[in-house]
C-alpha cells in the first residue's frame, strides 16, 4: 500500500496488485506524528471504449392540451464525421410534411398537432458528450468513491468518538502548520496594493515577460550546478522555451498534449502519479507502464523499459506492413518516457548514474523525456537533484526534454495553480514543432493567473539580496521539518504489524508495503486494508 509525506496535486493511479501495495504519507506537524495521505501508485491502463449514442423521444401535443406519447427510440448518430469518425453525420432535422415513413402511423395527429406552445412537432433531444470527455477517467475514483460515500466523519455519530483523519490530503498547506514562503505572499500584497504593478490586465498565453525570464534563468542556473560552465552557456534555456501553466499538472496536460495522438504511445512509471495516464488516455493515446524496482531504491527498471520499447516497434512494424488499413496504426509508437524524480508515491531521487542510464536508453531508441521535476530540490540526508536536462547536456544534448515544474510543493502554494515547461531541444531541434504546438495550446486556456505570475520571479530571481537570503533560508527549514516528520513516521509505521516501510530520498512521500500474509483473512489487498481501517478507526488512506 502507498503512504504519503505530504501530496501532489492529483489523485492515485489505477489499483495496484494483490501482490504488492503501497501508500503515500503526508505528515502534519500539528500532531508530532502521523497525519498521512496515501495515494495509489499502481495500477495498469484501461482498454474500454465510450461510444455514446443518444435516442430521441417524439412526444406529440394535441391542440386540447393533451399529450401522447410515441417512443420511438429513435437512435441518433454522432453530431460530426470529425469528432467521432465511427459514426455518420446526425439526421437533419424534418418540417411536419416531410415525416420519415417510420411515423407514418402518426401524420394524421402531427398534422393537427401543438407542440409544447409551437407550430410544429418538437422532437427532445440529447446533446453528446464528446469522445475526448469519455476518455477522461481516474480509475482510482470507482474503487474510493464507494468506500468513502457511506463514511462517517464525526465521532459522535459513529458513537465511538473517532472523528475522521483524512491521510489521503495532497495538500501540504492544509492543517494551516505549514504556511507558504513569506517571499510570495509579499510579492502578491505588493502587487495589489500598486495601482502600476496590479497585475489585472491580460498577458501573453505563454506567461509574463517576467516570469518567463525568471523560470529561463533558474532552470540555466540549476544547469551551472550540474556541469560545465561552458557547456551550460551553449545550453541555457531562454524565455522563449518556457510556458507558464495552471499549476504542474496544466504544465503536463501541455506537454502531453502537444506530443501525443490518438494510437501513439506513453511510458509511465509504476508506481506512479495517476495523471499521466488520464491525460494520455483522454487523447486517445495509449499508456504502458514501466517497473519501478522496491529493492533498489525504486530506480526504473530499465530492461522492462527497453523490453516495452521494442515491442511497440515490433507491433508498429507489423501493422505498417499488414495489407489490412484498419490495422494500420500509423501512430503506434512510442512519443515519450515519463521520468518523475524526486518520485510521487515512492519519494526515491535518482542518483546521476541511473540518470544516464535512462537518457542513454531515450538516445538509442530516440524518444524524448518528459521529465516532471516538481519536487525539485526537496531532497534529504545529502541526496543530491540532478535537473534530467543538465544530464542530457552532459551526454551532447542527443535527448530532447520537456521538464514540468512549478512553485506549489516547494514554496507551499499548490492552490496558486503556478507551473511551467520547459524545452531543452537535442542539437536536431527534434521537438521544436511540439514547442510550436504547446505555444498554440496555451492559448486555449490562457495560462496562470496574472496576479499569481507576479510571485514566480519573486523567488526565482529575486531584485535585491535581502531577498533572496530569507527564501533560501525559509526552503532550507521546510525541506528540515519535512525530513524529521519523514523520519518520525516511518520509524512508528516500521513498528507496525505487516507493515514495511521503504525511507523516502526526497519529496513528500513514503511507500509502505502490506505484507498481506501476516494478517488475516479479511485483508486480501490494500483496497482491503483501505477499507477495514475507514471502518475500524475512521482513518481515509488511498490504495
Amino acid at each position: 500500500m502507498p503512504l504519503s509525506l505530504l501530496d501532489k496535486d492529483g489523485d492515485p493511479p489505477p489499483p495496484p496488485s494483490t501482490t504488492k501495495t503501497a501508500a503515500n504519507i503526508i505528515m502534519d506537524k500539528t500532531t508530532n506524528a502521523t497525519n498521512a495521505s496515501i495515494e495509489n501508485i499502481d495500477g495498469a491502463g484501461s482498454d474500454t471504449d465510450f461510444v455514446l449514442v443518444p435516442f430521441v423521444e417524439t412526444k406529440i401535443m394535441k391542440k386540447n392540451g393533451q399529450e401522447e406519447e410515441e417512443s420511438s427510440s429513435v437512435i441518433t448518430p454522432a453530431t460530426s464525421t470529425s469528432s467521432s469518425p465511427e459514426l455518420p453525420p446526425s439526421t437533419p432535422h424534418h418540417d411536419v410534411d416531410d415525416v420519415p415513413s417510420c411515423f407514418d402511423e402518426l401524420n394524421d395527429t402531427l398534422a393537427t398537432a401543438t407542440v409544447l406552445g409551437q407550430d410544429d412537432a418538437s422532437i427532445a433531444w440529447v446533446a453528446p458528450a464528446s469522445q475526448k470527455s469519455l476518455r477522461t477517467h481516474n480509475p482510482i475514483r470507482a474503487i474510493v468513491d464507494p468506500i468513502m460515500s457511506s463514511s462517517i466523519k464525526s465521532g459522535v455519530e459513529r458513537g465511538d468518538g473517532k472523528d475522521q483523519i483524512s491521510l489521503a490530503l495532497g495538500d501540504p498547506t492544509a492543517y494551516g502548520n505549514m504556511p507558504p514562503c513569506p517571499a510570495i505572499v509579499s510579492a502578491i500584497t505588493r502587487a495589489v496594493q500598486s495601482p502600476s504593478t496590479m497585475a489585472a490586465g491580460y498577458v501573453n498565453a505563454c506567461g509574463t515577460p517576467e516570469a518567463r525570464a525568471a523560470i529561463a534563468k533558474h532552470h540555466t542556473n540549476l544547469m551551472k550546478k550540474n556541469v560545465s560552465a561552458s557547456l551550460a552557456s551553449a545550453h541555457r534555456v531562454s524565455p522563449e522555451d518556457v510556458i507558464v501553466a495552471s499549476g504542474a499538472s496544466g504544465a503536463l496536460e501541455l506537454a502531453l498534449t502537444a506530443l501525443l495522438d490518438e494510437d501513439s504511445v506513453l511510458l509511465v512509471p509504476r508506481p506512479g502519479f495517476p495523471l499521466y495516464q488520464v491525460i494520455a488516455e483522454s487523447h486517445g493515446a495509449s499508456v504502458v507502464h514501466y517497473d519501478l524496482l522496491p529493492d533498489q531504491r525504486w530506480e526504473c527498471d530499465l530492461n522492462h523499459m527497453e523490453g516495452i520499447i521494442l515491442g511497440e516497434k515490433i507491433k508498429k512494424e507489423k501493422s505498417s506492413s499488414s495489407n489490412d488499413s484498419s490495422n494500420n496504426k500509423k501512430n503506434n509508437v512510442v512519443r515519450g518516457i515519463v521520468v518523475n524524480n524526486p518520485s510521487n508515491p515512492t519519494g526515491a531521487v535518482y542518483s546521476e548514474e541511473h540518470l544516464m542510464q535512462i537518457v542513454e536508453l531515450a538516445e538509442k531508441y530516440q524518444v524524448p523525456i518528459v521529465a516532471d521535476e516538481i519536487y525539485g530540490d526537496m531532497t534529504f540526508e545529502g541526496k543530491v537533484f540532478h535537473p534530467m536536462a543538465s544530464v542530457a547536456a552532459k551526454l551532447g544534448c542527443n535527448v530532447p526534454i520537456i521538464t514540468a515544474s512549478g512553485l506549489g510543493k516547494q514554496y507551499l502554494v499548490p492552490g496558486w495553480r503556478l507551473g511551467w515547461i520547459v524545452f531543452n531541444d537535442n542539437h536536431h531541434g527534434a521537438i521544436q514543432e511540439v514547442k510550436k504546438g504547446a505555444q498554440r495550446l496555451a492559448q486555449v486556456v490562457l495560462g496562470s493567473s496574472h496576479l499569481a505570475q507576479v510571485a514566480i520571479p519573486a523567488v526565482l530571481d529575486p531584485t535585491e539580496e535581502s531577498d533572496l537570503v530569507p527564501t533560501l533560508l525559509w526552503k532550507r527549514n521546510l525541506y528540515s521539518t519535512i525530513e524529521m516528520q519523514a523520519k518520525l513516521l516511518c520509524a512508528l509505521l516500521n513498528e507496525c504489524h505487516g507493515l514495511d516501510v521503504i525511507f523516502p530520498e526526497g519529496a513528500m512521500y513514503a511507500m509502505v508495503r502490506i505484507e498481506v500474509d501476516k494478517f488475516d483473512d479479511s485483508i486480501v489487498d490494500d483496497v482491503s486494508f483501505m477499507k477495514l481501517l475507514l471502518e475500524e478507526e475512521n482513518v481515509v488512506v488511498l490504495p
